[in-house]
């Protein structure tokens, strides 16, 4: 009798196919998760940009070509960040008064820079009386704001070295502090919403290369930060809906 040949059994040259289909599948898995997770809110987002143009700037930004917030909801803050200035230099009487005062405005907010020269005495943390004035007219301004106030305190690159101030670094941390006290002290403005920091001589305005750089480098910043954006966009739709709502009842009395 012949016997039997015992063939192999055939081997699949495709089964490859089937862990390259279970790789694809949970890379596409993955991507479905992932961008889950960074949607972006484009309507808050829109609103956001919108409003942020008006308070410091123009209304046409990122989102431009959406009306947003700005032409319908909050049309009461397009000229907010000139306001503000206006109502910080009349209270201080810049256009009359020399004051070693300046005022500008970035991204962050309305800055007031205030040289040393006028509130404090070299190499003191102690607020002279001179200055309480203007102090006092900046405060009636900023007492009136909803936006957080930062007091920032800068010094010139010459080393300072006494007990009480053994670095740039505590001087101008110790004049941010006086600032920011006084404020909220003598004038009441709320705790929570200022903050006090020092930042020696690593922020100036100009190069510390000559005498009068070096005198315009040592100051104290108050910063009016633009930081109510959300509460302004809120308190607009609200007040919207409330109009809404009473107008309604009004053309369907019961």
């Amino acid at each position: 009798m012949k016997k039997k040949v015992h063939t192999g059994e055939h081997e699949n040259s495709e089964r490859w196919l089937l862990t390259y289909a279970d790789l694809i599948t949970l890379l596409l898995g993955l991507f479905v998760i992932l961008y889950a997770m960074s949607k972006i809110d484009a309507g808050k987002y829109a609103d956001i940009v919108n409003a942020m143009g008006g308070i410091f700037g123009s209304s046409k930004g990122v989102m431009a070509g959406n009306n947003g917030v700005m032409s319908s909801q909050i049309p009461l803050i397009q000229n907010e960040r000139q306001k503000i200035a206006q109502d910080l230099r009349s209270a201080l009487h810049l256009e009359t008064k020399k004051l070693p005062i300046a005022i500008s405005s970035n991204e962050r907010g309305i800055t007031v820079h205030i040289m040393d020269e006028l509130l404090f005495a070299s190499g003191s943390a102690d607020i002279k009386e001179s200055s309480m004035p203007a102090l006092d007219s900046l405060a009636r301004v900023l007492r009136e704001l909803p936006n957080d106030v930062r007091v920032e305190g800068h010094t010139d690159n010459v080393p300072i070295s006494s007990a009480q101030y053994p670095s740039n670094w505590h001087l101008s941390v110790a004049r941010a502090v006086s600032i920011a006290y006084y404020l909220i002290q003598v004038h009441s403005l709320n705790p929570e919403k200022v903050a006090a920091v020092g930042f020696a001589e690593y922020q100036p305005l100009v190069p510390n290369d000559s005498d009068v750089h070096r005198a315009q480098n040592r100051r104290v910043d108050i910063v009016i930060l633009a930081n109510t954006v959300h509460n302004l966009i809120s308190e607009q739709q609200k007040a919207q809906q409330q109009d809404k709502s009473e107008s309604g009842k009004k053309e369907n009395p019961q």
